[in-house]
């Protein structure tokens, strides 16, 4: 059984233990984490009188090796075989390190519940163990240990409280959870993490009064912390969004140095649509943060919103000028070549994504400037910024791939198009995006074998996949042959995606094959509701005037042709029937 806990339970068994400052404007995220109390210093453990056998040498060393040879599993059980048979704290602390890199969990309990039962007065194993069983959901054995972890340290009470909830948090039974936390918070009605920590568990078991209740009572305790201002908004926000911006306008009119609390309350009032005032919380978050690129674009999209374009850019660029690395020079840059492209200033856009040459933002600004020049009808120079980009990963190899032969199949280079696919299947045989673009660039070529095989190499790697069996039945219902198959194929894709419009018409045309027409009508108008494809709209027109609803045929065909002049599918059915 794996199991997950904090990345800092790990470092915990190599370091000391000790009580962590609460930092007074962390984020409400930072509330998960182990349970890290101050206690006093460390008792040296009674150590057994065990003769280094040659067989225990033989198990350490074994234990030693395997795992530095990357054999965790077999490191884990050979020490906490050593453990149970010497009775070492010292071997049973490895033992506990070992199985939990190992994520065992079941031999990591054992082998805690083992150290601290042998070094009982270690803090670091009481701490350990119980953070384990409460990840694992073992409430009621952990309950003890929690309570005297609670009561050794008054202090950290309340630290203690917020890392509780960042370990039960993981609990699916958040009933018992809420149960768990009341009972262990009873004996601290003064301290305030306690009831925010049993706030947090209400909210989670759906339990709403009971949490605004709790936080009110640890707002009231500490006035002054943002994480209890913020859980109090979120929970009012919930029946009254309006009373809860005031809350943390309130808050901050007192503490205005909150960050956090300021952020929480900005993005809160975007939620609300209240884009003015928005931009004014996110305007005093910057000049706390001056140069921060984030939240000046943030600015520049709510005035963006607003319908401010001009403003939105001189706000952009004013972030820019203040810029102190190039890193947010780079983000910058490209949010203005965003906002250009929002104001359909493709020039100006590109002006902005040519000054990203690496970074972050570079692969995303290659690829903005590789579709406008497309769009502009440069077409080979577009093609050498996909080529000259240098992908990151394997999903980014196949991304040029598809673009580079999207860009050919819109300019009618079909051949083209199905090479530079082939070409990139070579490298990936098994992706799933590239077997179904290639399989379709087949098909536009009527190399129909090649397209089949294909989509049945795609079945094989998704058998799931409803494009695949849509895509061989519509194949075969368009060049009216199969029928049976290419019914029982588009009704399958139909089952798996049952409101997809593309789906829906190729149903809707096989009944047309059928010369069910009232069924295939029927399919035709939901696929057309759902999406006015031109290529659905032939359909559905052909199926009408071939009832002979020829009004409503025209009528159809005639409103799409307008939306979309130049698609050759409807128009060759409007020639067909409209010569």
């Amino acid at each position: 059984m794996k199991f997950s806990l904090s990345p800092l339970l790990l470092l915990a068994l190599l370091t000391a233990c000790a009580h962590a400052p609460q930092t007074p404007d962390a984020a409400p995220a930072a509330a998960a984490g182990p349970v890290r109390p101050t206690l006093p210093g460390p008792v040296e453990p009674v150590l057994p009188e065990v003769a280094l056998t040659d067989r225990l040498l033989y198990e350490f060393l074994l234990g030693d090796f395997a795992a530095q040879r990357g054999r965790p599993e077999l490191a884990a059980q050979v020490y906490l075989d050593l453990a149970r048979t010497t009775r070492d704290p010292r071997v049973a602390r490895r033992a506990a390190q070992l199985t939990f890199e190992a994520h065992q969990y079941a031999s990591s309990l054992e082998a805690f519940r083992l150290w601290q039962q042998l070094e009982p007065d270690s803090p670091l194993a009481k701490q350990m163990l119980v953070s384990l069983l409460l990840s694992g959901g073992k409430l009621a054995e952990a309950r003890p240990h929690v309570t005297e972890l609670l009561a050794s340290d008054p202090q950290g009470v309340g630290h203690m409280f917020i890392n509780l909830y960042g370990l039960l948090a993981r609990v699916a039974d958040k009933g018992a959870v809420l149960d768990w936390l009341v009972e262990v918070a009873q004996p601290y009605p003064k301290v305030a993490e306690a009831h925010w920590a049993v706030a947090q568990a209400a909210s989670a078991a759906n339990q709403p009064a009971q949490a605004l209740a709790e936080a009110q009572q640890a707002a009231s305790l500490r006035p002054e912390w943002d994480l209890a201002a913020m859980l109090l908004a979120q929970l009012t926000q919930r029946t009254r969004p309006e009373q809860a911006a005031a809350l943390l306008a309130a808050h901050l009119e007192k503490y205005p140095a909150q960050q956090n609390v300021r952020l929480f309350r900005a993005r809160m009032l975007l939620e609300q649509k209240q884009y003015v005032a928005a931009r004014e919380e996110f305007m005093r978050l910057l000049q706390q943060r001056p140069g921060n690129a984030e939240i000046a674009f943030a600015i520049a999209m709510v005035s963006l919103q607003l319908g401010e374009l001009q403003r939105a850019e001189e706000e952009l660029r004013a972030a820019l000028a203040g810029t102190s690395g190039k890193k947010d020079e780079d983000t910058l840059h490209f949010y203005l070549g965003q906002l250009s492209e929002a104001r359909q200033d493709e020039a100006s856009a590109l002006i902005h994504y040519r000054q990203i040459r690496e970074g972050e933002r570079h692969y995303d600004a290659q690829l903005r400037m590789a579709y406008l020049l497309h769009k502009q009808g440069q077409a080979a120079q577009a093609r050498t910024v996909l080529q000259q980009v240098l992908p990151g990963n394997d999903a980014q190899r196949v991304q040029l791939l598809l673009i580079e032969a999207q860009f050919l199949r819109d300019d009618a280079h079909y051949a083209e198009s199905f090479k530079v696919l082939n070409q990139g299947l070579a490298k990936f045989p098994a992706q799933p995006e590239l077997l179904y673009r290639t399989a379709l660039a087949a098909d536009k070529l009527k190399q129909y074998d090649t397209f089949e095989r294909l989509i049945r190499r795609l079945i094989e790697v998704e058998p799931d996949n409803a494009h695949a069996y849509n895509a061989l039945g519509y194949g075969w219902l368009e060049r009216n042959v199969r029928i049976a198959e290419a019914m029982e194929l588009v009704q399958k894709a139909h089952a798996l995606l049952p409101d997809d419009a593309a789906i829906l018409d190729s149903v809707g045309w096989g009944y047309f094959r059928l010369n069910d027409l009232a069924r295939s009508i029927d399919f035709l108008r939901r696929a057309f509701a759902a999406n006015p494809d031109p290529e659905i709209a032939a359909h559905l027109g052909e199926v009408l005037w071939v009832k002979g609803e020829r009004a409503e045929a025209q009528a159809v065909w005639r409103a799409s042709a307008q939306a979309h002049p130049d698609n050759e599918t409807l128009q060759a059915v409007i020639r067909k029937f409209l010569p």
